[in-house]
């Protein structure tokens, strides 16, 4: 297993695109995210032939659902010899509870993370979904949950990371969206740092998509992360 910080987002359309961009990385270098297109496009074949390359996964379908559903839908993604999935922490203690309990047999079991609130939300959405409080104050309402409930983590702003990690130590893991290299365009993340912040700030791993993907030279771009963390 890669002790790497870094995942790479391969947020791509098709399985012949994933593939050949994980050709051009290291896979003691990185682990690699498959997310929701990529996964509907090309199902378990995709995170087989990933894995079978040497890299780790981490499966980000977000499971959000009623206990059973979601937790038949972890054991079966466990099954696939993912390192890490997901679930919605505003599914509720019951249904991330199921979830871990269906991992707990798993000697070498994923790391299951909990999603709080997606990088994406700014305020104007946030009160027009009608929560109620501060973006902040429901982060640390929803990780309090997903720590109650068993989870290893949560996903989360790295802006949330040293609140979180003061709150729940250096066990719990922190992995960050949102992450952007210095100079390079934000995309549609709204509360976003540089790796370096991110990691200065308590983030366990770093969730980073085009400024890797979308480089003429996606290694040296990872090269060049890995240098500002040093």
């Amino acid at each position: 297993m890669s002790d790497s910080k870094i995942i790479v987002a391969l947020d791509y359309p098709t399985m012949d695109a994933a593939v050949a961009l994980a050709n051009q990385l290291d896979p003691q270098r990185c682990k690699l995210k498959v997310g929701k297109e990529l996964f509907t496009r090309s199902g378990p074949r995709v995170v087989e032939q990933l894995t079978t390359a040497g890299f780790d996964i981490f499966l980000d379908l977000k499971y959000h659902d009623i206990p059973t559903t979601v937790a038949k839908a972890c054991r079966a993604a466990a099954d696939l010899g993912v390192w890490m999935m997901n679930v919605h922490t505003l599914g509720g203690p019951a249904m991330m509870t199921a979830a871990r309990d269906a991992l707990a047999q798993d000697e070498n079991r994923p790391l299951l993370i909990g999603v709080t609130l997606l990088t994406s939300m700014d305020e104007t959405t946030f009160q027009h979904i009608g929560l109620t409080g501060t973006i902040s104050d429901t982060v640390l309402r929803l990780a309090q949950l997903a720590d109650q409930s068993g989870l290893d983590g949560v996903v989360c702003s790295a802006q949330e990371a040293t609140q979180l990690r003061t709150q729940h130590g250096e066990k719990f893991q922190l992995v960050t969206p949102g992450i952007r290299p210095a100079n390079s365009d934000t995309g549609d993340q709204h509360r976003t740092m540089t790796p370096a912040e991110a990691m200065a700030a308590g983030s366990s791993y770093l969730v980073i998509g085009r400024p890797i993907t979308g480089a003429n030279n996606p290694m040296q771009a990872l090269e060049a992360i890995e240098a500002s963390l040093r």
